[in-house]
């Protein structure tokens, strides 16, 4: 029973009336779970939600219970049927992983766990501090270097950033920014990326009270990586005009192509700079676990702070990001705080470390068990094996769209990552980036295949993003062929162009 009565109070609990029927709908709900993940080629990718489904989000907060069977039907009528569809083989849109089904498990098993990953003395905590260890291995990091298991990239790259500002204000100026706030600062700190980094660092710029002009985009040469030459002119002249270089961002795969920028020589310039060197990783740095392809991030292990994420070619489920940072102290003095209800004690439950000194949570999932269990039974090697299949599956689309002429290749693939366009003759550009958008959200709503759309040196293609562990090579077959139906199509309905 979920009640108890003692004297003349009731005393409730969350716990099953019945764990029997508890229990009988729960082996329903693996049953199910296998069959979506077995059958998931079977489905479209993605399909728009009827109106009546949407509605039915947007209904009051429930005061009276339901029983959970009819619960579960909710879920699995209005939820299961309307993905974003990125477990799918033909998802290429954006760059995530697509999840497997122990790391699905194992996040059922952590939330039954229940642990608060804080810190503590526990199991959970444990787990976590390996799964850090295992990341700074794959990456080359000293095993004293520091980590911390975060939501994604984008805190990933909060979290090395904020050391740097901070190392910086602290070597530079003598400032404690904990302290004393960015107003201290005697002059404006600069942050320098190439022109293809991603979007999250102008937001921790913002966030860390720079202001996005902190941020300094420099050219790229041609292949769309920094221009080591165009980054050392810029740090001069900030330097004459009055700013305090303070880090250099390296991109380890940039979103829009996947380029990968030169990390040695980037971190030879920090080095002479004495600037902080921090590599996004969050595209690219675990293809230092790919046997035929890690020459191509040669140079990350020399970082002083690197963001990854897991839950993209580690195939974890939604989320889980990685932060590491090679000095230790200064990542703990970044975030450290210890308030008297959180002491630690000689023993007992508050004797282990506290995670939360190493980050912006002191509340924090138990994120790492499915990284754990899903490189317990595959092993490492085997997820280097996949992303070398996934930048091969990307070499095979670029050569497909080569020997096609109606389509054309639109950046260097240098990874996993293709940029390409339908291009019929006697179009100009707006007419081709209509077109091509209009491809793109057929093959979505036909369930066919998710892309997603860019733009690359001011001319719109079609971006494909191979990050899946179940992509095969007739799955791109079948992209080219359907680009080409698609595009024949809407030009064979557009309204002819008149004639001088």
């Amino acid at each position: 029973m979920d009640r108890i009565t003692e004297g003349t109070r009731v005393e409730e609990t969350l716990d099953p009336e019945s764990w029997e029927s508890a229990q009988a709908l729960s082996h329903r709900a693996v049953d199910d779970a296998i069959a979506y993940l077995r059958d998931v080629r079977k489905r479209p990718i993605w399909k728009q939600m009827p109106v009546g489904v949407r509605e039915a989000f947007t209904g009051p907060v429930p005061h009276e219970p339901m029983p959970l069977d009819a619960v579960y039907r909710e879920v699995t009528d209005r939820l299961m049927a309307y993905p974003m569809g990125n477990v799918h083989p033909r998802f290429w849109a954006w760059y995530m992983g697509s999840g497997n089904y122990t790391g699905a498990l194992a996040d059922f098993l952590a939330a039954v766990q229940g642990s608060n990953l804080g810190g503590g003395d526990h199991a959970a905590a444990a787990i976590d501090g390996q799964v850090v260890d295992w990341c700074k291995e794959m990456l080359g990091f000293p095993h004293g270097a520091s980590g911390t298991l975060v939501s994604g990239g984008s805190v990933a790259n909060l979290i090395g950033l904020t050391v740097a500002r901070n190392m910086t204000a602290k070597a530079k100026f003598g400032i404690d920014l904990r302290e004393e706030g960015v107003a201290a600062l005697p002059r404006p700190l600069r942050f320098y990326g190439s022109d293809q980094i991603h979007s999250c660092h102008r937001k921790a710029m913002e966030v860390l009270g720079l202001g996005n002009q902190a941020l300094r985009r420099v050219a790229c040469d041609a292949a769309y990586k920094i221009d080591i030459a165009a980054l050392r002119h810029a740090i001069a002249e900030d330097r004459a005009a009055g700013f305090e270089p303070a880090a250099i961002i390296a991109s380890a795969g940039t979103v829009n192509t996947g380029a990968i920028d030169d990390l040695h020589a980037l971190a030879d310039l920090a080095v002479a700079e004495k600037l902080w060197f921090h590599v996004d990783g969050c595209i690219g740095a675990l293809i230092a676990i790919a046997p035929e392809n890690r020459h191509r991030v040669a140079g990350i292990e020399r970082a002083d702070s690197l963001a990854l994420d897991p839950h993209k070619w580690l195939h974890a489920p939604f989320e889980v990001g990685c932060a590491l940072v090679r000095d230790q102290a200064a990542h703990r003095g970044a975030f450290a705080v210890t308030p008297e209800y959180l002491e630690t004690m000689p023993r007992g439950l508050a004797a282990g470390e506290w995670l939360y000194d190493y980050g912006l949570q002191t509340s924090r999932g138990f994120r790492a068990l499915k990284v754990w269990m899903a490189l317990k039974e595959h092993g490492l090697d085997k997820f280097g094996r996949l992303i070398d299949q996934n930048i091969a599956q990307a070499q095979y689309l670029a050569d497909l769209v080569w020997s096609t002429p109606l389509l054309e290749l639109r950046a260097p693939v240098e990874v996993n990552i293709v940029c390409f366009r339908y291009r019929p003759d006697g179009m100009d550009e707006g007419g081709l980036k209509a077109l091509n958008i209009e491809i793109m959200l057929r093959l979505q709503e036909a369930g066919i295949a998710v892309i997603s759309d860019t733009t690359v040196q001011g001319r719109h293609c079609l971006r494909v993003a191979i990050t899946n562990h179940r992509t095969r090579r007739t799955d791109l077959d079948l992209l080219v062929r359907e680009v080409l139906r698609l595009g024949r199509e809407i030009v064979m309905g557009m309204p002819r162009q008149p004639t001088a």
